[in-house]
């Protein structure tokens, strides 16, 4: 890990940017501006919990609210893929939290939708759940489709 709290690798495909990669060291760096000039104007954020933040401002003004207020917080990026003609990216990663004095990671899918002229233009998240889901605690690996 280095010392700006970001771990990872990229995989960018032909046309693949970097545009994600500046996004998300932006804000671990908590830098709104260097953030800003990474989505479009009309960028919308559609986080994990269905809530969406459409526009450049709104959203830049959420992640300059929330981040700073999240104890210890970490990421570690795995890895970054670009589609071939650099207008779709995934990231796969790991956010981490300090609770009550103990680290909660939370494992993440972001997929990215960039404009022609190299901005985020839509970020969805998803977050990946640890084992089975509750109903089916108790079924093994063959009774799982």
């Amino acid at each position: 890990m280095t010392g700006d709290g970001m771990t990872g690798v990229s995989e960018q495909g032909q046309g693949g940017s970097g545009v994600v990669e500046r996004y998300l060291a932006a804000i671990v760096a908590h830098d709104w501006p260097a953030m800003a000039d990474c989505v479009a104007g009309d960028v919308v954020r559609v986080g994990p919990y269905g809530d969406t933040y459409r526009g450049r401002t709104p959203y830049v003004d959420f992640i300059a609210t929330l981040m700073p207020s999240l104890p210890g917080y970490q990421m570690e990026i795995d890895r970054v893929v670009y589609g071939s003609n650099g207008r779709f990216a995934a990231a796969e990663l790991t956010e981490t939290i300090v609770l009550d004095g103990r680290p909660h990671a939370t494992a993440e899918a972001l997929l990215f939708d960039v404009d022609a002229d190299g901005r985020i233009s839509r970020v969805a998240i998803y977050l990946r759940q640890s084992g089975p889901p509750p109903a089916l605690a108790g079924a093994g690996p063959t009774q799982m489709a």
